[in-house]
């Protein structure tokens, strides 16, 4: 018995091996997606971990400096610390240091010192050559407020 050769129609029809092709596509459409959605929520919580950590540091080793000159000093390597255990270059960062009350003397007993640091999280893999309308980076911002001690001795 000889064996006719399918029919074009037959052919066609026949879906033989196509569900393994259509898992990887469908799969991959839906995969690549999601992974990039995972970077970006980890790019920006290493970015809020980070300003959120340098600002409460620094307000920390602020308050406890014997001079305003040594608490700035401290209050930098604070933010360059915390900012670059999560790969942050310090120098992008913006800092502000404020005084309540507002004396010359930032460490007068029981004032509030508050430090606000800032910082833009890069979205990971894009160039930085590409110039669209959407933002490329996040800017994150944290606030810590830190009572000096009354009973700071020097006064």
């Amino acid at each position: 018995m000889q064996r006719s050769r399918p029919s074009t129609k037959e052919f066609l029809d026949d879906e033989s091996g196509s569900a393994a092709l259509e898992f990887v596509t469908a799969g991959l459409i839906l995969l690549l997606p999601m992974v990039y959605l995972v970077l970006v929520m980890a790019a920006l919580q290493a970015g809020a971990l980070a300003v959120e950590g340098a600002a409460r540091q620094a307000a920390r080793v602020f308050v406890q400096a014997e001079t305003d000159v040594d608490a700035e000093a401290a209050a930098a390597r604070a933010i360059e610390f915390a900012l670059a255990d999560y790969g942050l270059e310090s120098s992008a960062a913006t800092v502000a240091i404020s005084c309540r009350p507002e004396p010359s003397d930032c460490l007068t007993r029981q004032g509030f010192v508050t430090v606000e640091v800032g910082v833009s999280v890069a979205l990971p893999l894009t160039p930085p050559a590409l110039s669209v309308d959407a933002p490329l980076a996040i800017p994150l911002s944290a606030t810590a407020t830190q009572q000096v001690s009354r009973f700071r001795g020097g006064e």
